[in-house]
């Protein structure tokens, strides 16, 4: 298995390599365009803002590599984001991979007087999840998560979570996927979604 990591300026790359390795996979962090598109799967990770790694992204031209990819890419956290169509994070055109938005949670947009602080930092639930990518994985389990943004539902939502709102979780359209928490994070359930992306999305 040819596993890769893009590298560009996320937080998150040794957190995911250390995950990889408790399942007894190993991925190589690159930024050469042909190791990415030669990849079996590809892991996009990411912690960071959304501008300036969009900017990153295409100072380098990773975003039109990323674009063409047709092997499974796994986007986490700011990578799933960026593969949104855009961000209300500074307002950034994204790589419109999912047809979602990505927006900031307000308490004010609360269907009732809710109070919650943001970013949104801690374990959470994720349920309706409509996925290989979610083998095994129980309904309502809890998943780590860290993010002040959040793309919305949508006809490509495969798992949700609720914080003030509902909200997309994790993602899918062709061989794109993306998740909002950390699997990377998330103990025995974030290692078997690693795993499940590696031996069962195609």
């Amino acid at each position: 298995m040819n596993l890769v990591i893009i590298k560009y300026n996320a937080g998150n790359i040794q957190s995911v390599l250390y995950a990889l390795e408790r399942i007894g996979l190993e991925a190589k962090v690159t930024d050469d365009v042909e190791e990415i598109s030669g990849a079996d799967k590809v892991i996009f990770p990411g912690v960071g803002e959304a501008s300036s790694a969009m900017r990153y992204l295409k100072d380098r031209k990773l975003d039109e590599v990323i674009k063409n990819l047709t092997q499974p890419v796994l986007g986490i956290c700011l990578g799933m984001q960026l593969m949104c169509r855009f961000s209300e994070e500074n307002n950034v055109h994204c790589l419109h991979l999912f047809d979602e938005d990505v927006k900031l949670f307000r308490n004010s947009e609360a269907p009732r007087a809710t109070e919650a602080k943001i970013p949104q930092i801690g374990w959470n639930t994720i349920y309706d999840m409509k996925s290989e990518l979610f083998h095994a994985v129980p309904e309502r389990g809890y998943v780590y998560f860290v993010h002040s943004y959040y793309a919305a539902l949508g006809t490509h939502t495969i798992a949700t979570a609720d914080y003030l709102i509902p909200y997309s979780a994790a993602l899918h359209k062709n061989n794109f996927y993306g998740v909002q928490f950390h699997p990377e994070k998330s103990a025995d359930m974030g290692e078997r979604i690693l795993k499940n992306f590696v031996e069962r999305c195609y």
